[in-house]
């Protein structure tokens, strides 16, 4: 358990959205970046584009690492810590792929040996080129890259478990390359945990790299089905968080809540810092969190188009750098006290079989389950089938009840269990 949890903010700049990158404002940053460290919070996730800093397979072009590193170095004059996000990948609804891996070109992003060596010379220089300060916390693979391996994407690589395996084995060693001592990972959206065809498993997210990722966004259908106020809404990413740690190997690995924020009309505006407060309260009831990086700093400018309508009002400050209540809300998180919680005894059974995993999702036994424990009282974490019955992994756990979905009623009408 880290000696304190981290918070942080996703950053998305207020002028030219990621494009910035094409012409990079050094003042514009610093300003943005000075909004961001007044909330108190320590840390920023940052997104260079890839089709921007690497155009062509054999360009990594040195201007787009200059201005990675004089961001990085803003941000600590700042007393922010810097995590960087390589391969961009998938951002806000659009794709972002150099063009020397489609159409004419088209390649395997996973499999194709030139692409992937490709892939490594580029994480491998941007964690070398931050390598010596002090404030780097470390790669981040890319951004979600697993909706490219599969459905819903429109055009997907297909790939097998096993391919993603050495895909993320090799890149998480191209980082370690550039950057020996810090902690690097991977991140995938919610199908890796809750999509039965899904090449990215839970496995690899909680075993591979220095640390588990997970996005936690209600959008899934969790609030669709139980409304913005609901107990599985509220406590969607401390499910995400506990989920995670069926597959760890380590009993006490750390897990990095990295993306959760409040999408409208789910969340309508008015309800958003209620919605924070909820969401934070409760992963912060999550033993060995790491921390939580909020979605985003920044709201998308109504002057660039075609975004999908929630993306316009994620950020905790418009795009005009004024902060909103959800800023606030996420600030007084940040800035008020939080003891070590207690251990979770009580685990709920889970399919080790990621054929299954869509047990898990919202509408699943397992899912249900879980928030039935939720609000009759019980913290519950998750075991997986396989080791129900591992005395010492439990114990190593701190687990002394195990149940099963079947197990765990219905609550009655007129509230929990006594």
């Amino acid at each position: 358990m880290p000696a304190a949890v981290r918070f942080g903010v996703n950053y998305t700049p207020s002028e030219g959205w990621f494009h910035h990158w094409l012409d990079f404002d050094l003042d514009a940053v610093r300003a943005d970046l000075d909004a961001i460290a007044a909330l108190g919070l320590d840390h920023v996730r940052v997104f260079p584009l890839w089709p921007y800093f690497q155009p062509n397979r054999t360009l990594i072009r040195p201007r787009a690492v200059e201005d990675l590193v004089r961001l990085a170095d803003a941000a600590a004059e700042r007393g922010l810590d810097v995590g960087v996000d390589g391969l961009q990948g998938h951002l806000s609804s659009f794709d972002f792929l150099p063009a020397w891996t489609r159409t004419w070109h088209r390649r395997n992003l996973f499999t194709d040996p030139d692409v992937v060596e490709g892939q490594a010379g580029y994480l491998r220089t941007l964690a070398a080129a931050l390598a010596d300060r002090p404030n780097f916390l470390g790669m981040t693979l890319g951004n979600e890259v697993n909706q490219f391996a599969a459905g819903p994407h429109p055009d997907p690589d297909r790939i097998t478990p096993e391919d993603a395996e050495r895909w993320l084995t090799r890149l998480l060693a191209a980082c370690a390359e550039g950057a020996p001592d810090r902690p690097h990972l991977h991140a995938s959206y919610d199908a890796a945990w809750y999509q039965d065809d899904q090449p990215f498993t839970p496995g690899h997210s909680a075993r591979l790299g220095a640390l588990t990722a997970v996005h936690s966004w209600v959008f899934n259908g969790t609030a669709q089905r139980h409304g913005r106020t609901s107990v599985p809404t509220e406590h969607h990413a401390a499910y995400l968080v506990e989920l995670s740690k069926a597959w760890a190997e380590e009993p006490h690995r750390p897990v990095w809540l990295q993306e959760v924020g409040a999408p409208a009309p789910l969340v309508p505006a008015e309800h958003a810092a209620a919605f924070t407060e909820a969401t934070v309260r409760n992963v912060l009831d999550c033993p060995d969190l790491w921390g939580v990086t909020w979605w985003c700093s920044y709201d998308v400018s109504r002057a660039l188009a075609d975004f999908p309508e929630l993306e316009y009002g994620l950020g905790l400050f418009t795009s005009d750098r004024r902060p909103k209540d959800v800023a606030r809300a996420l600030a007084d998180a940040a800035r008020a006290p939080h003891p070590p919680p207690a251990t979770r005894t009580t685990a709920l059974v889970v399919p080790a079989d990621p054929a299954r995993r869509s047990r898990c999702a919202p509408g699943g036994p397992v899912f249900d389950a879980f928030f039935r424990l939720v609000a009759d009282g019980a913290r519950p974490t998750t075991v997986l089938d396989t080791r129900a019955d591992d005395k010492e992994h439990l114990t190593a756990r701190g687990i002394t009840e195990v149940v099963t979905p079947g197990q765990v009623l219905p609550t009655p009408p007129g509230g929990p269990r006594s």
